[in-house]
């Protein structure tokens, strides 16, 4: 891991996709700028369309068609997304898409074992996705992503679509990967709960040209990140009643 050094910087001043047949030049994000300091866990949060996808495009280098600056720190940062889609090779065992994260030989490979254990994979590491479930999918996309060991985590709504049970010990299972390893996380949800029961630190966005209309810490210890109640209230302080 890295150490703390110089906080995750973004500054897009606008970004807008040009016109295409009956549809409009639209700009989806003009003037947002925020920093993210090593090792937090920053939610950004807002209504579907709003473009907080293709910001964490723009920060993971995917889209460079943008007027702004991505500062992603000193050095050579090891970034990992993780997708809305599992995105596992349907040829390959759980085990072997884990594998393929790390080149051959790497010593971060000798830990593959112990993180199919905490993830609850050891029994499926050598099924193929087609034959395990999207909550299990969903599982290993997890474990290849901190497998890597990463200095910068993107995540693009990565429990969306579940069942609420499999969906909260999703979030449970990320709480403890990242209290294990701390690493700087982006993470991206409309879903209020989960930005609460999750984020140090929660970044709302406006739709329409989006920019940043509220940035709030979360005032939750990990303890009560797993306490419903206690999630419900924070939501309610940071969001109000609605």
């Amino acid at each position: 891991m890295a150490p703390l050094g110089q906080p995750l910087s973004v500054a897009v001043r606008r970004k807008t996709f040009a016109a295409v047949g009956q549809r409009d030049e639209n700009t989806v994000l003009r003037d947002v700028r925020f920093e993210v300091e090593p090792r937090s866990f920053v939610v950004i949060t807002g209504p579907s369309g709003c473009g907080k996808s293709t910001l964490l495009n723009i920060v993971a280098g995917l889209d460079k068609d943008f007027e702004g600056k991505i500062d992603l720190g000193p050095g050579n940062p090891r970034v990992t997304f993780v997708f809305q889609t599992p995105r596992l090779l349907p040829w390959r065992t759980v085990r072997e898409n884990l594998e393929l994260a790390l080149p051959p030989g790497d010593p971060r490979l000798a830990g593959l074992p112990d993180m199919l254990e905490r993830v609850g994979l050891t029994s499926a590491a050598g099924a193929y996705p087609e034959h395990i479930s999207l909550g299990m999918q969903r599982r290993a996309a997890l474990a290849r992503g901190f497998i890597t060991e990463p200095d910068i985590l993107l995540m693009d709504e990565p429990f969306v679509s579940l069942d609420d049970p499999t969906a909260l010990g999703l979030r449970e299972l990320l709480i403890d990967l990242w209290s294990r390893r701390p690493t700087t996380v982006l993470f991206i949800t409309h879903d209020r709960a989960e930005a609460v029961m999750l984020g140090t630190r929660i970044l709302r966005m406006a739709p329409g040209s989006a920019t940043i209309i509220q940035d709030e810490a979360v005032r939750l210890s990990t303890a009560e990140r797993k306490d419903r109640d206690k999630v419900l209230a924070e939501q309610k302080r940071i969001f109000g009643s609605t």
